[in-house]
């Protein structure tokens, strides 16, 4: 069976949803702002021939035309104008909204799109820890914070469910983005084969690791800080199964996903398992409804 059928009963519109999971992924560049300017940026790929078309409700957005140069082969990329990032992954740095001057963790931070974002967004200045475990993976995100000029941004290669703090001269972080390895079901348009090896051992699996990684976050955030966790995938038990035990476990509570996407809210009860009602304020964003990949994100205020 379609591992995607077990979605049928929580999708609005599932042959939507599955027609849009079968066509290819348009392809898109986030302006790095580290470097460029929007105008600036546009102005470069048009005098290179590249056709593209703003998204509305990110301005810093490009979907390029299906023909011609690639994402990652412009002369704005070569040169670090822009970045290719799928869509709907620019939006938990936007919900997480850093500021200027902060103290930043990105969990699992490689290949470095949503590290470099959250520079860009916090104007290249305080501090962005972009750790990832995986030491094959390090090169692609020193690669890329160099290339866009992150120059706020430190790496670390540290396990998240355990992070320490100690190399550092402080004790806690102003915002965490825990964006964890998953299933992925949500890339199925950019990758067709992703479900080949899918099974619920595995969704089980790497549930596990997301528990402890988002507990670490909450845990090294200050109060009144904000956790900003996020998937590729719809399974329930790699989302809201993972923010709930961090509801029940940890002091911090769900705060609404303020995005100007279309998207559904998040589930409470799924496959006989109730969830924290708060849940409704996570968002699950559909390949239908902003024809995009899928994604999941949940906004969480640490402290009473």
């Amino acid at each position: 069976m379609d591992p995607l059928e077990r979605y049928r009963p929580i999708v609005d519109d599932f042959e939507a949803f599955l027609a849009a999971c079968r066509r290819p992924l348009p392809r898109a560049v986030r302006v790095n702002t580290i470097k460029a300017t929007v105008e600036r940026a546009a102005a470069v790929l048009e005098r290179e021939g590249v056709e593209f078309e703003r998204r509305g409700w990110n301005p810093q957005l490009f979907t390029l035309a299906e023909e011609g140069p690639g994402p990652g082969s412009t002369l704005a990329s070569f040169h670090g104008l822009t970045y290719g990032q799928e869509e709907v992954s620019t939006v938990p740095p936007l919900v997480l909204d850093p500021e200027p001057g902060e103290r930043v963790w990105d969990a699992c931070a490689a290949p470095g799109g949503k590290a470099t974002q959250l520079a860009a967004l916090m104007d290249d200045s305080g501090t962005i820890i972009a750790n990832d475990d995986n030491l094959g993976r390090l090169s692609a995100l020193r690669f890329n914070a160099e290339r866009l000029g992150a120059t706020a941004l430190a790496v670390t290669n540290q396990d998240a469910r355990n992070y320490s703090l100690n190399p550092f001269g402080f004790d806690e972080f102003d915002r965490a983005l825990v964006d964890v390895p998953c299933s992925c079901e949500g890339t199925i348009r950019k990758n067709p084969d992703t479900l080949e090896g899918w099974s619920m051992d595995h969704v089980h699996s790497v549930s596990g690791i997301q528990r402890d990684v988002l507990r670490r976050a909450v845990q090294a955030t200050r109060e009144g800080g904000t956790v900003v966790y996020s998937t590729c995938t719809f399974a329930p038990e790699e989302n809201e199964a993972v923010v709930n035990e961090a509801l029940a476990a940890e002091d911090c509570r769900l705060r609404e996903v303020d995005i100007e996407l279309e998207y559904a809210p998040g589930v409470t009860e799924w496959e006989g398992d109730e969830y924290d009602p708060s849940l409704e304020r996570a968002a699950r964003i559909y390949p239908h409804h902003n024809n995009t990949g899928g994604f999941f994100v949940a906004k969480l205020e640490v402290g009473a």
